[in-house]
């Protein structure tokens, strides 16, 4: 039911700086029908899930009054994949952020790269820049960088140790003015600078707040501390809406929504699910499971099946492809073997866990990446 739901819904985020630079004289579809205007600021709210703003509309009245339309933040729905299919203004299956960690090819075969983090093996693993160079693991153009070849002056909104991170870099792949932002004071003020200035000279801006994802997962989506945080950036969005010039437009969105696990399942604890099994990546909602064999498949497969029983849906990379899971165009080669062998998604609230290598994701109470409509929609408010 979810899946057609998602597949009626028009519109993703990768449809967003498409049409923010159909608004700049680009000469490419614009889908979300943005109007012409001297500059435009991109506003990401870590987080910021369609269902959880609409069941919470006393604590946001501004931003549920002022969403223009749902999206799609895609599969899976995470922040390295969803900010890169942001930038790129393409799904997975084109740039190749498969997940939030996934595998590269290693002088050993295999081994985990943490797209987030930018990280081997885990988040807190080996540095993978010099490794793994941001560019060479996503090489495509950005739409960014269409931006800056067509005279836009190209702007962000972020915290400052964003900036030449590896997420950054293989996304967003151009530089720009940074207005440093760790807080939503920092963010309003930064957002305000990009769009005060005379002449006719014209900007982007990318803007990220990261922290109602962080509060969700530490004290979970709908808890009192993430509605004290919703309700801080719904003050925040006010002041924009209200002071922002009628020169820049505006458009708010999440990278994805949030579920609050309710069954948790221990994957460390299974040997069965590790007989044959070379590498597992992935996150606790969606879990990229690589085998040693191709002759062992069939058995993992039975294996993962059986032992996640209903709290995980257990499909091969070929089903996943074949239904388009990643993005309508095929991937190529070099992408499609960063996905799994297999893939575990689980359902309903269970998230599937490790604490042996992921000690941190494991306590987590918030989790996203599935097919739920709390994760995979986001708002759009365009001003």
């Amino acid at each position: 039911m979810v899946r057609a739901q998602l597949a009626a819904t028009q519109h993703t985020l990768a449809d967003i700086l498409p049409s923010v630079a159909a608004s700049f004289g680009i000469d490419v579809h614009n889908p979300l029908g943005v109007a012409p205007n001297r500059d435009v600021v991109v506003l990401v709210i870590d987080g910021l899930g369609t269902e959880l703003l609409a069941r919470h509309k006393d604590a946001a009245p501004t931003l549920s009054a002022h969403v223009t339309t749902t999206l799609t933040a895609g599969f899976p729905a995470t922040t390295a994949t969803s900010i890169t299919s942001l930038a790129i203004g393409a799904p997975c299956a084109t740039h190749g952020i498969v997940g939030y960690s996934f595998a590269v090819p290693d002088a050993d075969g295999l081994r985990v790269l943490n797209s987030l983090r930018w990280r081997l093996d885990a988040a807190t693993g080996e540095d993978a820049l010099d490794t793994y160079p941001p560019e060479t693991v996503q090489p495509g153009s950005s739409r960014v960088q269409d931006l800056a070849a067509h005279g836009i002056e190209v702007h962000y909104v972020i915290p400052a140790y964003q900036r030449d991170s590896g997420l950054t870099r293989a996304a967003f792949r151009t530089a720009g003015t940074l207005h440093p932002a760790a807080n939503l004071d920092e963010v309003r003020a930064g957002i305000l600078s990009v769009g005060d200035h005379p002449g006719t000279q014209s900007r982007f801006a990318y803007a990220y707040f990261p922290d109602l994802d962080a509060t969700g997962h530490m004290h979970g989506p709908e808890s009192r501390q993430w509605l004290e945080v919703l309700g801080d950036l719904d003050a925040c969005v006010a002041d924009l809406l209200a002071d922002l010039p009628a020169t820049c437009t505006l458009l708010i969105t999440g990278d994805h929504g949030m579920i609050q696990a309710d069954k948790v399942i221990d994957l460390d604890s299974r040997s069965r699910l590790h007989r044959d099994v070379r590498l597992i990546a992935g996150e606790a909602r969606v879990r990229h499971i690589y085998v040693e064999r191709a002759g062992a498949l069939t058995d993992v497969m039975a294996a993962w099946t059986d032992e996640l029983s209903t709290h995980a849906n257990v499909v091969s990379r070929e089903q996943a492809l074949d239904e388009r899971w990643f993005g309508a165009t095929p991937p190529q080669p070099v992408i499609a073997n960063r996905i799994g062998d297999l893939i575990a998604v689980a359902e309903g609230r269970s998230v599937l866990v490790r604490p042996g290598t992921e000690p941190l994701e494991s306590t987590m109470l918030g989790h996203h990446g599935a097919w739920t409509a709390d994760e995979q929609f986001v708002p759009l408010i365009v001003r």
